[in-house]
């Protein structure tokens, strides 16, 4: 393998000695010069494109069939394209549409322009085009259009695709052409997971990716003829150059100047190996001077992967936001961040000094704790290394860089020679989303980030004081601005924190009833139907100190119902959903069983024990010095790792094999949770499971007889969720728990300024107006 990268450096060395000594940087590349003009709109297409790659892959349970398939195929061949045939005058395509199982047949077919032309050109004589409709009411006149027109052509022929996909077949015999179409047809079902990114369609990611793609064939035009490899491109230069494929008609005309140079590109299913991934990326770099690898324009050794590489986050595109309703709430972006870092030669030439000095990574605000060390002389080779990769938050602002050198007697003290930053804001305005920065002159240092787009929501429940009916918190101050007048009532209160650490709500469970004042009346508890649970949107009204009042504005409740038979518990939500619970004879956690009935006509729910989907966590089978697989302790700690935790999963019309929607650990009062779910329902039903459990197993499960605020790590020190390392990052800086997603080590990550809450509650002594531990435990598990 060593051989053929250096055949392939040798190779890209003997192109760039025919290059002009001076290099083209992106931005040089004119939208005028006639040798790379693109006659499409390619940002519109692109982001056209992806929404109806997304609608193909929703349609999976229908379309992808084999008989609706093989329908399709020849509803394309035998109506469509001759329709098209008639309807084209000149090289102008009409402005019409067809549904979209042809439409998918259409667009697999251009993606193979030279077969595609040799079809076109044999039964009709001339190449096919495609109109360029991006708007989405002219996309709904263009389908309406095709209909009438079919109707009129085709009068026994329906518009729609209406085979039945769950019908039986033989295997039909197909003569050699159709059955390459449908052989490529079906092998592209999956194209969708390689742009399913939700930045994609961001319309900074689609021009900086255009000007990418322009760079590439920029690229291809000058090496003609001296790279023997073929060429690799990453996934956003894909991404245009299947869009460009997409029109044909555009497509041919724009690149027929170097028509064959494009033959040396590798398609997207095509295996491909590390040869051609290093001449593409040194042909690159000697181009441009910049990595060919960027944020969110990864090259992979092998495009023949179905389900790409899984990232260290789950986000997706959202339709909709419903907890923009909740003010309290603000939304959380994540984007994805590489850096790259280049050496002169004369400061590798220096080995001693190169030792001694280190690269260190920083966030600009948040993760204060953060410090990523790469040491110099692991940028000794002459091409761009990456040494980050990472996902932050946009709160986090941006990176910094220090150059340091370690020094005197403690080989781990550094002093800062020079640093340089990059801003999140900043690196959105430069061209392909990308920055370059120098230090010392000697090294340079590249970042390139992706939008910003909406992650999935991250709120804990932390302990906090105990309050009475109306919400105020139980204490003297409120005694004595109360003019003594007895608080009414106990309920056991947990604020809500967002991935920022702000308040966004506060949950209050009842647990007592009564009157409490000074030598008075003490509370007891109440019955279980009245423990009742309540959630209220808004931060605590602070009047002295920790003390306060709920916010006044309650957003959901959950209230005990009687169970059915051979249910433990049951509880009805205000949103109209109906929680059961039960506890197998077993009375460990892995016999808790969960029912939930939901009113809503559109979908049902489940929920699922342990992380499961996006949210599972795969490890490798442990084997002793025989081969011996785990034995039955080893599973035990595994079926242990995954108590608390609960995947709520929706079936939908558009969903029917279900989409996780939630991840939930009810121990640690945690929740995870898409856009498109509610933060009160997924509050609500946490926290009545951990009532509930508690109740059958009369333990506290979750430390619910804590009935103060406990001391958190300081805001901005190691903020849960900020940044989080992609496995495959060039740091070996790994092990902290912060920089990886919350849930494969929730219970480092949720421990209070090192203690740990899941286990012994710490000692805490409560004033006589708070009540006692025994008040709480008859109203939580007695």
């Amino acid at each position: 393998m060593s051989s053929e990268i250096a055949s392939a450096s040798a190779s890209s060395a003997a192109a760039a000695a025919n290059f002009s000594s001076t290099r083209t940087t992106l931005s040089e590349i004119s939208e005028a010069d006639s040798t790379l003009r693109v006659g499409l709109d390619l940002v519109s297409a692109a982001r056209r494109n992806l929404s109806f790659l997304r609608a193909v892959s929703d349609s999976s349970h229908w379309l992808h069939h084999t008989p609706t398939l093989l329908e399709a195929i020849r509803r394309y061949d035998e109506l469509w394209m001759p329709l098209m045939a008639d309807l084209t005058v000149g090289s102008a395509p009409p402005l019409i549409l067809p549904p979209i199982d042809v439409e998918w047949v259409w667009f697999c077919h251009t993606l193979k322009p030279v077969r595609y032309r040799e079809y076109c050109e044999s039964r009709f004589s001339k190449l096919i085009g495609k109109a360029a409709i991006f708007d989405e009411e002219n996309e709904e006149y263009a389908l309406m259009r095709c209909r009438e027109i079919w109707v009129r052509k085709y009068p026994n022929e329906p518009f729609e695709n209406e085979v039945d996909s769950d019908s039986g077949f033989s295997d039909p015999v197909l003569v050699p052409a159709i059955g390459e179409l449908f052989a490529e047809v079906d092998k592209q079902r999956f194209l969708y997971s390689k742009f399913s990114e939700p930045y994609r369609s961001d319309f900074v990611y689609l021009i900086a990716a255009r000007q990418r793609y322009k760079g590439f064939l920029h690229m291809l035009q000058r090496s003609s003829g001296e790279v023997c490899c073929r060429l690799v491109p990453a996934s956003d230069i894909l991404l245009m150059w299947l869009t460009h494929q997409s029109y044909p008609t555009v497509y041919a005309e724009d690149l027929k100047e170097i028509e064959s140079e494009m033959g040396k590109v590798v398609s997207v299913w095509e295996t491909v190996g590390k040869k051609e991934v290093e001449e593409t990326k040194n042909l690159w770099e000697t181009t441009f001077d910049q990595p060919y690898e960027k944020a969110g324009g990864e090259i992979g050794f092998n495009f023949n992967v179905v389900v790409p590489v899984k990232p260290p986050v789950y986000w997706e595109i959202s339709d909709k936001d419903v907890n923009a309703k909740y003010k309290s709430m603000l939304p959380r972006f994540l984007l994805e961040v590489c850096v790259f870092v280049r050496l002169k030669a004369e400061m590798k030439a220096t080995q001693e000094d190169a030792k001694r000095d280190i690269f260190r990574l920083r966030m600009v605000r948040c993760h204060r704790d953060l410090k990523l060390d790469k040491t110099v002389s692991d940028f000794s080779n002459k091409s761009w290394r990456k040494a980050w990769h990472l996902y932050c938050e946009f709160g986090t602002k941006g990176v910094i860089v220090e150059l340091r050198r370690l020094g005197g007697y403690c080989f781990k003290s550094s002093t800062v020679e020079e640093t340089v930053t990059f801003y999140w804001n900043d690196l959105l305005r430069a061209p392909s989303l990308t920055l370059q920065r120098r230090i010392d002159q000697q090294v340079k240092i590249i970042a390139s980030i992706t939008p910003p787009v909406q992650a999935p929501y991250l709120l804990k429940c932390v302990p906090d004081r105990v309050t009475d009916d109306s919400g105020a918190m139980v204490s003297d101050v409120i005694l004595r601005m109360n003019q003594y007048r007895s608080q009414e009532g106990r309920w056991l209160s947990r604020s809500v924190l967002d991935h920022a650490g702000r308040e966004c709500f506060v949950i209050r469970m009842r647990v007592g009833g009564g009157f409490w004042r000074r030598g008075g009346e003490k509370p007891s508890a109440v019955k279980w139907d009245d423990r009742i649970i309540e959630i209220r949107e808004g931060s605590w009204s602070y009047v002295a100190a920790s003390i306060g009042r709920a916010p006044e504005k309650v957003v959901g409740t959950a209230t005990p119902k009687e169970p059915p038979e051979q249910w433990n518990a049951a509880w009805q939500f205000s949103t109209g959903d109906e929680l059961v619970v039960r506890w197998e004879t077993s009375m460990s956690i892995s016999g808790l069983s969960f029912g939930l009935r939901s009113q809503a006509a559109e979908s049902t729910v489940k929920l699922l024990k342990g992380r499961k989907m996006q949210y599972q966590v795969k490890k490798a089978e442990p084997q002793d010095a025989n081969g011996a697989c785990r034995n039955g302790e080893e599973e035990k700690e595994e079926d242990k790792e995954e108590e608390g935790f609960l995947t709520l999963v929706r079936f939908t019309e558009d969903d029917p094999d279900g989409r996780a929607t939630a991840l939930l650990n009810w121990k640690l009062l945690v929740v995870e949770f898409m856009p498109e779910e509610d933060a009160v329902f997924v509050l609500l039903l946490c926290t009545s499971i951990l009532r509930s459990v508690s109740d059958m197993k009369k333990e506290d499960m979750g430390s619910l007889l804590i009935r103060r605020r406990l001391k958190e790590a300081k805001l901005g020190s190691r903020d849960w969720g900020s940044v989080v390392l992609h496995p495959f990052s060039c740091s070996s800086s790994t092990s902290s728990p912060y920089l990886q997603p919350w849930y494969l080590d929730a219970k480092a990550v949720m421990e209070s300024d090192g203690a740990d809450r899941t286990t012994k509650p710490p000692s805490l002594s409560y004033s006589p107006e708070e009540g006692s531990d025994q008040l709480y435990k008859q109203g939580i598990f007695t």
